[in-house]
C-alpha cells in the first residue's frame, strides 16, 4: 500500500481533480479563446479591453505600458487588472492570433489545476496517504474565496500563489530555493499587487527564520533578498506599476476590510447557515471558512485533545511564519474593526494611514490565513484520526462543502455558460460611428474620469476601430493626470476649442457648458444612438457623413421617438426622482415612486419600457402603476424578473401637448416595493420594484 502511495501516476490525481472542479463551477464555454460572451459586464470587462488594446498598441518599454487604453491619464496592462504575464506573452504571438481571442478561460482552468496541484504538494508534507492527500486537497480547491473572485477580479483567482509561498516556505529541505522563490515572486508580480505582498511577506518570514535558525548563512540570506528584491523590482517596473506614482493610495483603508465574523459569516454560499449584517465594504474580506471545513472544527478540536500532538509546538516550528501571518491578520481587519454591524475603531497616523491605502481592500490579505487555518484543521484530522475514519470525515465534509456552496457557485456558473459570442452588443449602430473611426484617431469622455459614464461601449467602439480612447476603467489613476485632464476639458468646453484628431462623447453637465460655445459653422453637435456628440470639423469633412447638426438648441433631455432606444446604464436626467445609482444594465428605483421625464416625438401613441421587476413569486410581486401629468395611464402586475415590457398608451389629450415639444413627467407607483434586507437576502437597505433598462415609443 505504501508503494501504491508512491505510484508516479498520483500526480494525475490533483491535475484531475482541478480540471473537474473547473467544469463544475466554471464550465467549458469560456475556454474557447473567441467567446467574450461572458466578459461583456463589470471589472471582466476591462481586464478584456485592457488586453485589446494592449495588444493591437505598438511595443513600449516598460513592456506593460498601454497608452492607447487611457491616454493622458495614464494607463498599463496591471492597472485595468488584465494580467500582464499572460498579455506579455501573448501579445509576443498576436501575429498568429484570431482577431478575438481571450485567455482569462484558460487562466481561470490554469488556477484551478494550480490550487490543487500545490495543496496537493502541501497535503504531502503531512501524509503520503493518497486518499487523504486529494480529499483535504478538494477541501483547499473549493475555496468559497477562491470562487468569489470568478466573478470579477480574474487575476485575483490565483490563490495557487499563495499556496506554493506556504509549500515553499513549509517545507523542510527546499532544495535551489532562490530558483524557486524567484520564480514565484517574479510571476506573482506579474498577476497582481495583492498577491505578490502576501507571496512576499511570506518569503521574507521564511528568509529570516531560515537565517535565525542558523539553516542559511546571513551571508546567503542577504544575497537571496538582495536578488530577489532586485527581480521583483524589475518585474513590477516591467509591468507597469511606476507608471502611476501619485495614484497608489486613493483611501479607502479601513472600509474594504475583513469583518471578526467573516470565517462564519456564509455571506449567501450557504444552504444552511446564515448571512451576517455587516457594513458595506466588508465583501472585500469575504473569508468564508465553508460548511464542510466548519463541521471538522470541533472534530479537530477533539483530535488536538485526545492526541499527543502539540499546538504551541507546532506553530512554534515556524516563528517568523505566525508572525506573519498575526500581521496579514491585524491589517486585514483595519483600525475599522468590525463585529457584524458593529465596529470599533482608533486613530491611525495619517502617514501609515495613507501607506495603508495603497492595499485598501484589505480584508484580501487575510488569504493567507486563511488557507493556513485550514491545513491546520486537515493535520488535525489526519493527524489524530486513524487513516479510515479520517478518510470518512475528510469526504464528508468535502462533499458538504461542495453541495453547500453551490448555491452561490451555480450562480457564477450561469454568467459563464452565456451563449458564446465573439463580439459585445454595441448600442453605437448609426453609420455615424464608421465615418467617424475613418476621421479620428482618438474619441474622448467629457467630463474626464475613471469610469465614466458609458466608458464601457466607448471603450469597446475604440478597441474594435482601432482608435485611442480615455473612457477607461482602472484600478488606479493618477490624480494630477486627471485633474490636468479635466482642467483642459473645462477649457475647451468654455472657449469651444477641440482638437482636431478626437471625437468627444459628452455628459449632461459637459452638455450644458458645450452647447453655449460650440463653434456650429465647423463642428457637430448632435445625438446619435444616445451619446452626445461633438466632432470637431465635420461640417468641413467632404468624406464624413451628413449629419443633422442639433447645435445651440440640442437639449439635455433626449427626443424619444420611434426606431430610438435610451438605455438607462448611466446617468440621466430623465431620472429625476426616486433611481438608485445606475448599473451595467440599467437603473433600479428606490423607493415606493419613481419620476421620469420624457420628450416624445409628436405622433407618437405610446411609450414602451424593458424593466426588471424585484419579485420572488409567489411571495412577492410587484404592483406597478404609471400616471402622465398626475393622469393615470396604465395599471399592472409584474411576476418575473426579466423580459417584462410597460407599454403605456399616451391618451388623446397627451399627445396635443407633444406638439409644444415639453417633456412629459411619468410618475410610477410601486406599492409592493421592498429591499433585499427585508426579505433576508442580504444586507442591500434599497426599496426596489422596478429596474428600467431602456425606453422607446410608438
Amino acid at each position: 500500500m505504501r508503494e501504491l502511495n508512491k505510484h508516479p501516476a498520483l500526480a494525475l490525481l490533483p491535475v484531475l481533480l482541478g480540471v473537474l472542479a473547473f467544469l463544475l463551477v466554471i464550465g467549458p464555454h469560456v475556454l474557447d479563446p473567441q467567446n467574450i460572451a461572458w466578459l461583456k459586464d463589470g471589472d471582466p470587462a476591462t481586464h478584456y479591453l485592457g488586453w485589446v488594446n494592449f495588444r493591437h498598441g505598438p511595443w513600449t518599454f516598460p513592456l506593460g505600458l498601454n497608452p492607447s487604453y487611457g491616454l493622458e491619464l495614464g494607463s498599463a496592462v496591471i492597472f485595468s487588472d488584465s494580467n500582464p504575464l499572460l498579455a506579455i506573452l501573448f501579445k509576443a504571438v498576436d501575429g498568429w492570433l484570431p482577431e478575438t481571442f481571450q485567455y482569462f478561460g484558460l487562466w481561470l482552468l490554469a488556477c484551478f489545476v494550480l490550487q490543487a496541484w500545490f495543496g496537493w504538494k502541501l497535503l504531502g508534507l503531512i501524509t503520503d496517504n493518497a486518499a487523504l492527500r486529494l480529499l483535504g486537497c478538494g477541501l483547499l480547491v473549493f475555496s468559497p474565496p477562491m470562487f468569489l473572485r470568478t466573478g470579477g477580479h480574474l487575476s485575483l483567482v490565483a490563490h495557487f500563489l499563495i499556496l506554493a509561498a506556504l509549500y515553499l516556505a513549509l517545507h523542510p529541505a527546499l532544495e535551489r530555493r532562490r530558483l524557486a522563490w524567484g520564480t514565484l515572486l517574479g510571476a506573482t508580480a506579474l498577476v497582481h499587487a495583492y498577491l505578490l505582498v502576501m507571496v512576499a511577506l511570506i518569503w521574507v518570514a521564511d528568509l529570516f527564520g531560515k537565517v535565525m535558525a542558523g539553516k542559511l548563512s546571513r551571508r546567503r540570506g542577504l544575497i537571496e533578498f538582495g536578488g530577489l528584491f532586485a527581480l521583483v523590482s524589475v518585474c513590477c517596473w516591467q509591468a507597469g506599476y511606476f507608471s502611476i506614482v501619485d495614484g497608489a493610495g486613493g483611501g479607502g483603508f479601513g472600509w474594504y476590510r475583513m469583518n471578526l465574523l467573516a470565517l462564519i459569516d456564509a455571506g449567501g454560499w450557504s444552504y444552511v447557515l446564515p448571512s451576517f449584517a455587516k457594513r458595506g465594504g466588508d465583501y472585500e474580506g469575504f473569508n468564508y471558512l465553508g460548511l464542510g471545513v466548519l463541521m471538522l472544527l470541533p472534530l479537530a478540536t477533539i483530535a488536538l485533545w485526545r492526541s499527543n500532538i502539540r499546538l504551541k509546538s507546532l506553530l512554534l516550528r515556524w516563528p517568523w511564519l505566525l508572525v506573519a501571518l498575526i500581521g496579514l491578520s491585524l491589517f486585514a481587519l483595519s483600525n475599522q474593526i468590525g463585529f457584524g454591524a458593529h465596529t470599533v475603531s482608533y486613530p491611525l497616523p495619517r502617514t501609515i494611514e495613507g501607506l495603508a491605502s495603497i492595499f485598501r481592500a484589505s480584508g484580501r490579505m487575510f488569504w493567507p490565513v486563511f488557507y493556513t487555518s485550514v491545513l491546520l484543521v486537515i493535520y488535525l484530522i489526519v493527524r489524530g484520526y486513524r487513516a479510515p475514519v479520517a478518510i470518512g470525515l475528510l469526504a464528508v465534509a468535502l462533499t458538504t462543502q461542495v453541495i453547500d456552496t453551490s448555491i452561490a457557485w451555480q450562480g457564477l456558473r450561469a454568467t459563464k455558460m452565456l451563449p458564446p459570442s465573439s463580439v459585445w452588443t454595441s448600442p453605437m449602430r448609426d453609420p455615424f460611428w464608421a465615418s467617424a473611426a475613418a476621421h479620428y484617431q482618438y474619441i474622448r469622455a467629457l467630463m474626464p474620469k475613471n469610469q465614466s459614464d458609458q466608458w464601457q461601449p466607448i471603450a469597446w467602439f475604440a478597441a474594435t476601430h482601432g482608435l485611442s480612447t480615455d473612457a477607461v476603467y482602472m484600478g488606479r489613476m493618477s490624480p494630477k493626470a486627471l485633474d490636468q485632464a479635466q482642467r483642459d476639458a473645462q477649457r475647451r468646453l468654455s472657449s469651444g476649442e477641440y482638437a482636431a484628431d478626437s471625437l468627444y462623447i459628452l455628459d449632461d453637465d459637459a452638455l450644458d457648458l458645450a452647447v453655449k460655445s460650440v463653434r456650429s459653422e465647423t463642428d457637430l453637435l448632435t445625438r446619435v444612438d444616445d451619446f452626445v456628440v461633438l466632432a470637431p470639423g465635420w461640417k468641413r469633412c467632404e468624406q464624413c457623413l451628413p449629419m443633422v447638426d442639433e447645435g445651440r438648441s440640442m437639449s439635455a433631455l433626449p427626443l424619444s421617438q420611434p426606431g430610438l432606444v435610451q438605455l438607462f446604464n448611466h446617468k440621466s436626467r430623465q431620472l429625476l426622482n426616486g433611481w438608485a445609482a445606475p448599473e451595467s444594465w440599467g437603473t433600479w428605483s428606490e423607493g415606493q415612486e419613481a419620476q421620469i421625464a420624457v420628450r416624445v416625438a409628436p405622433l407618437s401613441t405610446a411609450i414602451v419600457m424593458d424593466v426588471l421587476a424585484f419579485v420572488m413569486p409567489p411571495r412577492l410581486t410587484q404592483r406597478v402603476i404609471v400616471s402622465i401629468e398626475g393622469v393615470e395611464a396604465m395599471s399592472t402586475r409584474l411576476t418575473q424578473v426579466q423580459d417584462n415590457v410597460l407599454e403605456i398608451p399616451l391618451s388623446a389629450a397627451v399627445q396635443d401637448k407633444l406638439k409644444n415639444g415639453q417633456p412629459l413627467i411619468l410618475q410610477i407607483h410601486l406599492p409592493d416595493a421592498t429591499s433585499p434586507r427585508n426579505l433576508g437576502l442580504n444586507d442591500d437597505a434599497r426599496v426596489m420594484g422596478l429596474g428600467l433598462k431602456s425606453l422607446t415609443v410608438r
